[in-house]
């Protein structure tokens, strides 16, 4: 299996994780949100938009044109801190932790 196909796989697995922890049902933001400068986009966009509409988009875009890796994903410390900000149960905390902290494994390692 290719990097791509692995990151494709795992991009599945978060979407589902985000579905499981009810943080995938939203309003796509308004065109001008994806303007941001800011880290995750903190000032336009919760985490969880920010996660499906600007991470794993750029991610999925990435392994169909089957582009080259960024050096780095450190996105796992934002969510886990987002998740405990908001209260969010723990078997949710670790089900979107674990997806997270796989994509950003793929990504840093290749």
């Amino acid at each position: 299996m290719t990097v791509h196909e692995e990151l494709s796989h795992a991009l599945r697995e978060l979407e589902s994780a985000m579905r499981a922890a009810d943080m995938w049902r939203m309003e796509t933001p308004e065109p001008a949100a994806f303007n941001s400068v800011q880290p995750f986009c903190i000032d336009t966009m919760s985490l969880p938009q920010w996660l499906r509409f600007v991470f794993i988009a750029r991610l999925e875009t990435l392994v169909e044109q089957q582009g080259p890796m960024p050096a780095k994903s450190e996105v796992a410390p934002a969510v886990e801190a987002y998740l405990t900000q908001e209260g969010a149960r723990t078997s949710d905390r670790i089900l979107v932790g674990k997806a997270i902290e796989r994509v950003d494994s793929l990504v840093t390692e290749n």
